[in-house]
């Protein structure tokens, strides 16, 4: 049907305000849109543009050159050396199970070590590097680098891992390093971003643990550019951080090398000092180990072997043991007593092999006793029963305060691990710690070095070291960092009489010297050279009175853990201290027969600077000092000591 013209218009109308609606709907979404592509391209272009660079780009940590150690004379005893390895990032891995199938392939990998690489990549954040194989050869890295295209997530890289060149010469001092453990950041409230790093190695024991401050540096930041696999393409720009400082340590290692193998087996322990800086010479505990096995992890089998060992060489016997000094005490308990004035340098007592306190019968270790001794000879032939009457009078807190101001019952500031302070007692202590007062028979006991004294081999030496000097030297082991040398340990007087000191030298002189001394048969011959000394031996065990009456069973007759400590302390030259040695034999036996001849042939040795002529020994032992030079001699290290460059 034909419509009207007023139809007409009114539908024209309608279609042209649809028109207007629908239009104007179209220009505002296109507006939002055109706005909204406006505010992604231009006011938000910065943030997307980083987001865009971040999935393009990665930024690493850089891993420094850890800090190397080395002695005195500039010989390196802890240095970096390259390492290859293989890592792997799980998020770039995909299927990682069938990615470590590919790479056994290429790779000697253990079932063991694929456990292992499992379960740190299950452990650790996706995107942390996990070393899969450590010290490949670098043909095995040139097949991984070859079929990178096959292995996504896996990086062969270089990097550095710490060897120590002299071996066990330096264990208990230097220490080692070892990988990162849960334990160690267990311990670290907010841990460095390098100790995530894969195999990122630390300090575990000695100065490498101590001075770990020093030693591990800064990390830089690289960026690189990856692709979709996460492969690294390129590297964009980098900026390097600050590798460890270089440490050198007071100790010589031909000195330290030679006190090594001259203790050989014994389970023992020796320490030499310059008295007039302190510098540790030498700091030797055995038996030792070769610390390159902790580095990457050492095996089960060797562990037990080092842990079942009763000679603990796992322990710094020269800072970690702690022993009653025995006799090497008694200087400490004649200075109490004449400091305090209580007796003379002419005063007598008479030794009959047994002093009776309060009932009870304090023994001489000659059981016929010594007759009338004053200080030189009580010193010189190591009467028990004189010390024993030097304690009745100058008391345990006089002999305390000398302890101390000899250097006993201190814990010195030296970079190794376990440093104690071992014991000199109190009555104070004794109430706190044992619940008991003190009693007269603890201070005869302490007047010989036994009962609860107790002292390291460095405190021995320090002790050593002040009876020579008349100054509080102080022990330093750490030489100078980066080339800037450390405050010695010099000391000041120890404001203890001359007289006093010159007569105690003197008796320590005649103990080396004198036919009758304790250590006549370990004397140095040497005029320029002889040394002032002091034997020492220390009970493991009780002896009864019972065992008295009988005879007191030999230490040779016991079995090796219930013989007697053997201890010697001294200094050289007499005229001129220059050094101070003190040596413990755990369960060696006599002082005079097990620790002096170790402590005479060390000084000799640390005097020289090399063998000693046999002239410098008695006679009698000329034959057996020849054949001993020849066999350490083949012991030491090989002098090729350039100092090497950083890697």
């Amino acid at each position: 049907m034909r419509r009207s013209p007023r139809e007409t218009a009114l539908s024209q109308r309608r279609i042209t305000r649809r028109g207007l609606v629908l239009g104007g709907l179209q220009l505002g979404v296109m507006g939002g849109i055109a706005m909204r592509m406006r505010f992604l391209q231009v006011e938000e272009a910065d943030q997307y543009r980083f987001l865009a660079e971040e999935n393009r780009i990665n930024i690493e940590l850089i891993p420094p050159a850890r800090g190397e150690i080395f002695d005195r004379t500039g010989r390196i005893i802890a240095r970096n050396v390259p390492s290859y390895r293989i890592i792997m990032k799980r998020e770039d891995a995909g299927d990682v199970k069938a990615v470590l199938a590919r790479l056994s392939t290429l790779v000697d990998l253990e079932p063991e070590e694929i456990a292992t690489a499992l379960e740190e990549l299950e452990k650790r954040r996706g995107d942390t590097p996990v070393t899969v194989a450590d010290r490949v050869t670098w043909d095995e890295l040139s097949r991984v680098a070859v079929n990178a295209p096959a292995l996504p997530g896996v990086t062969p890289e270089v990097g550095l891992t710490r060897t120590y060149p002299l071996g066990q010469d330096f264990t208990h001092v230097v220490g080692y390093v070892g990988p990162v453990s849960d334990y160690d950041l267990s311990k670290i409230e907010d841990p460095d971003q390098l100790l995530l790093l894969p195999r990122f190695q630390i300090g575990k024991t000695g100065v490498e643990a101590r001075r770990e401050d020093l030693l591990r540096g800064k990390a830089g930041v690289k960026r690189v550019e990856v692709n979709a696999a996460g492969r690294v393409m390129r590297e964009l720009d980098r900026r390097e951080g600050q590798p460890g400082a270089d440490l050198q340590l007071t100790i010589d290692h031909m000195l330290q090398n030679y006190c090594q193998a001259r203790l050989g087996e014994e389970s023992a322990a020796a320490v030499v000092m310059d008295t007039e800086t302190g510098d540790i010479l030498a700091v030797a505990s055995a038996p030792a180990f070769d610390p390159n096995l902790f580095v990457n992890g050492i095996s089960s089998s060797d562990y037990k072997a080092l842990i079942e060992n009763d000679h603990r060489p796992l322990v710094a016997k020269s800072v970690q043991g702690v022993y009653p000094p025995g006799s090497t005490f008694k200087m400490v308990t004649a200075l109490a007593a004449l400091e305090a004035g209580e007796v003379t340098l002419e005063d007598t007592f008479r030794c009959r092999g047994f002093l009776e306190v309060s009932d009870h019968r304090f023994h001489c270790w000659k059981r016929a006793g010594h007759g009338n001794m004053d200080l030189h000879t009580g010193l010189r032939e190591s009467c028990d029963v004189y010390f024993y009457e030097l304690a009745l009078k100058a008391g345990i807190e006089r002999i305390s305060e000398m302890a101390h101001r000899l250097g006993l019952g201190e814990r010195y500031d030296i970079p190794m691990s376990g440093v104690l302070s071992g014991l000199v007692p109190t009555r104070e202590w004794k109430r706190e710690s044992k619940g008991a007062d003190w009693v007269i028979g603890d201070s005869v006991n302490a007047s010989i070095g036994q009962g609860f004294v107790l002292a390291s081999p460095l405190q021995l030496a320090v002790m050593s070291a002040r009876l020579a000097t008349g100054r509080s030297v102080t022990p330093r082991l750490l030489k100078s960092i980066d080339g800037v040398e450390q405050p010695t340990g010099h000391g000041e007087p120890l404001g203890i009489k001359e007289n006093h000191l010159r007569a105690v030298r003197k008796a320590m002189f005649a103990v080396s010297n004198s036919r009758r001394g304790t250590a006549y048969s370990s004397r140095i011959m040497a005029e320029e050279n002889r040394m002032a000394g002091k034997t020492g031996t220390s009970q493991v065990r009780r002896i009864t009175e019972a065992e008295r009456r009988a005879g007191v069973t030999r230490n040779e007759d016991l079995p090796w853990n219930r013989r007697d400590h053997a201890l010697f302390v001294n200094f050289a030259p007499y005229d001129n201290p220059r050094i101070a040695v003190a040596v413990v034999v755990e369960h060696g036996g006599g002082g005079s027969t097990a620790a002096a001849p170790i402590a005479r042939d060390i000084t000799l040795q640390a005097l020289y600077g090399e063998d000693p002529p046999l002239s410098a020994y008695p006679a009698k032992d000329h034959g057996r000092i020849r054949a001993q030079q020849e066999r350490l001699r083949q012991m030491r290290p090989p002098q090729d000591d350039d100092r090497p460059t950083r890697a």
